[in-house]
């Protein structure tokens, strides 16, 4: 993987964990608005939707960039749509986007022929 790469999937995973966050805070301002006089759900809606467009654009980035397979990519997709799903993205591709950029050092100093 090249430089871009691993800057594509640091963007996803910097994304993933906000967006599912905002999905959480979704929840909750959505059953406290059936419970409460308490209403933060166009507010959060707002927020939330923003965050996944984001996501999903840079899901779309990355999948091009990194040459995933339709599993690895669908995978990230579906875990966008889970309430806790971006936490576990953002853990695998914190792992991904640092072996990403250990390999490109490592080819732009001649150390490997990765």
């Amino acid at each position: 993987m090249d430089i871009k790469t691993a800057s594509a999937l640091h963007r996803l995973r910097l994304v993933s964990a906000p967006e599912a966050v905002s999905f959480l805070l979704l929840l909750v301002c959505s059953v406290l608005k059936r419970t409460t006089d308490f209403n933060a759900v166009p507010v959060m809606g707002m927020i939330h939707g923003v965050l996944f467009v984001l996501y999903v654009l840079f899901w779309a980035d990355s999948w091009r960039r990194a040459k995933w397979g339709i599993g690895t990519a669908a995978l990230y997709l579906l875990l966008s749509v889970l309430p806790t799903g971006g936490f576990f993205a953002e853990r695998k591709l914190k792992r991904a986007s640092a072996d990403a950029v250990i390999a490109a050092r490592a080819r732009r100093e001649g150390t490997v022929n990765a």
